[in-house]
């Protein structure tokens, strides 16, 4: 396989700064960086330690889904723009959660106001040779406001705007924790992927019991956990990432898979990160290299 494994930053080892980052990242036997932005100094970082990008974070999605037009249409400037910045430095994977700026946003409202202005996005993102990946977390309790977490928005997306330069960015670990076949989606939405994620997520049966698929009332008893299930690091939960490379391989996917950090057990410390980092990566080269 053509895939590049790589992780986003966590916070421990990104306050080490840049240069330490990309030789960790080097020493784990990863290749990419996914980074939340790009400047000049720090694609300096990356290419002096070997390193390509994977996704860069766009900074402007919540405005984009503001009930006020005018904020839109600033968020809309702003964001060409960051492509644009991006795009010359030799950046191509714009990453985009899109959750909106109020959280009550029903998401079929939160549809119909990305239909008006994601456009002329896509249309700049074509020009400047950029890749949109939107993320599947669902948000936050209660309301669960994000766009794109659910093959049903999914498909009403990718059919709204058919351009592979708007597109998905794969994270089985959301999908296995709201009960969606994280195979059949990557069947059917495998055409529109533009990056993914190395993250995991593990049922967990007995608070499964005590509160379903609701958050827990009185807290999640772990990290990164609403309460029936808990984010992992790649190996230590539901998702066969065997399946999930033989069906990128045959996509022909080339991109990077990114290891996200969350897990309560591999967190806190810049020793927890590094040792997460380390093992998540093992298990992912397994697979993919």
């Amino acid at each position: 396989m053509n895939v590049k494994l790589g992780m986003r930053i966590p916070p421990k080892i990104g306050a080490e700064g840049m240069a330490q980052t990309a030789q960790l990242a080097v020493n784990a036997g990863l290749e990419v960086l996914d980074l939340p932005r790009l400047t000049p100094e720090w694609k300096a970082a990356c290419e002096a330690a070997g390193l390509g990008f994977g996704s860069i974070d766009a900074k402007h999605t919540a405005q984009l889904l503001s009930r006020d037009e005018a904020r839109r249409a600033d968020a809309v400037e702003a964001t060409k723009r960051e492509m644009s910045d991006i795009a010359a430095l030799g950046g191509r994977v714009l990453f985009m959660c899109l959750v909106p700026e109020d959280l009550t946003l029903p998401r079929s409202e939160g549809f119909a106001i990305w239909k008006d202005s994601f456009p002329e996005i896509v249309k700049h993102a074509e020009q400047q040779g950029i890749y949109i990946a939107i993320e599947g977390w669902p948000g936050p309790a209660p309301h669960y406001p994000t766009l794109g977490c659910t093959p049903e928005m999914l498909r009403a997306m990718f059919d709204a705007i058919p351009s592979k330069h708007f597109g998905w960015n794969y994270d089985p670990s959301h999908l296995v924790r709201l009960g969606i076949d994280y195979i059949r989606a990557l069947g059917e939405f495998g055409e529109r992927i533009n990056h993914c994620h190395g993250k995991d997520t593990e049922i967990l049966h007995d608070e499964l019991y005590e509160c379903g698929v609701l958050e827990a009332t009185f807290g999640a008893k772990f990290g990164f956990s609403e309460g029936s299930w808990r984010y992992t690091i790649p190996g230590h939960g539901e998702v066969d990432w065997g399946k999930v490379a033989v069906r990128l391989d045959r996509l022909g996917y080339s991109g990077a898979v990114s290891i996200e950090l969350e897990d309560h057990r591999f967190w806190g410390s810049l020793e927890a990160e590094k040792q997460g980092i380390e093992k998540a990566a093992r298990h992912l080269a397994a697979y993919f290299k």
